[in-house]
């Protein structure tokens, strides 16, 4: 079978899956072969948070064509700040947490910035769930010294925040790397957890602080 064959062979099956007329069906294909196309001709390091669709249909432009842009600029494409600032400056369309975001995604792609690392150079990491909980009892628990030696068995921990802050701020673990704890009343006894771990120093130590919050988050859902 030829290519071309193979190709409408590829198109008929898309009518019959999503009822779209021939021309159509042939459109999405060839776009998404564009696509293709397009990302493998640079190598990436490391893929984007941000999706290259969700990147162009903001910006008006893919992740590798704004690469391209930072690679033929003049300035130094390694520091951060003058990134941002030069495409803050010369382009319109991106206001500062747009010109962040391009400058975040092009350092991942060429490896200058792994996976949850911030511009300065540590890293972070989150998690969210809604558990079996009293919002209040779990606030003041996390306030207490006492609680926190049986929330956190093994772990330091040091307060960091006042008592009367929305978002409770607790360094924790050997690095006392600060943990901000947000809790929100869900209705009917449970609450939403929201647990973000930042300045971690390692890109492995924010593996090993994903697995412990998953299991701190689920022991305290069952009332362990």
């Amino acid at each position: 079978m030829t290519s071309q064959e193979s190709f409408k062979r590829r198109v008929r099956q898309r009518m019959a899956k999503t009822g779209e007329r021939y021309t159509a069906a042939r459109k999405v294909l060839l776009d998404q072969a564009a696509a293709v196309a397009e990302q493998n001709a640079r190598v990436w390091v490391s893929p984007p948070e941000m999706s290259d669709e969700k990147m162009k249909a903001r910006t008006g432009r893919g992740h590798n064509e704004w690469a391209d842009i930072i690679e033929a600029w003049e300035g130094d494409s390694t520091d951060h700040t003058a990134i941002a600032r030069y495409l803050h400056a010369e382009f319109e369309e991106l206001d500062a947490w747009w010109s962040q975001a391009v400058t975040v995604s092009y350092e991942r792609i060429v490896g200058l910035r792994l996976p949850y690392q911030r511009s300065d150079g540590l890293f972070a990491c989150s998690k969210t769930r809604t558990v079996t909980a009293d919002t209040e009892v779990l606030r003041k628990m996390l306030l207490s010294a006492d609680h926190r030696a049986d929330l956190f068995p093994d772990e330091p921990t040091e307060l960091r925040s006042k008592p009367d802050t929305k978002v409770l701020r607790i360094a924790i673990g050997p690095d006392k790397a600060a943990a901000m704890f947000t809790i929100a009343d869900a209705g009917d006894g449970l609450a939403k957890v929201t647990v973000q771990h930042e300045k971690l120093p390692t890109y492995e130590s924010v593996e090993w602080w994903k697995f412990y919050w998953s299991e701190w988050l689920e022991a305290i859902n069952s009332g362990g």
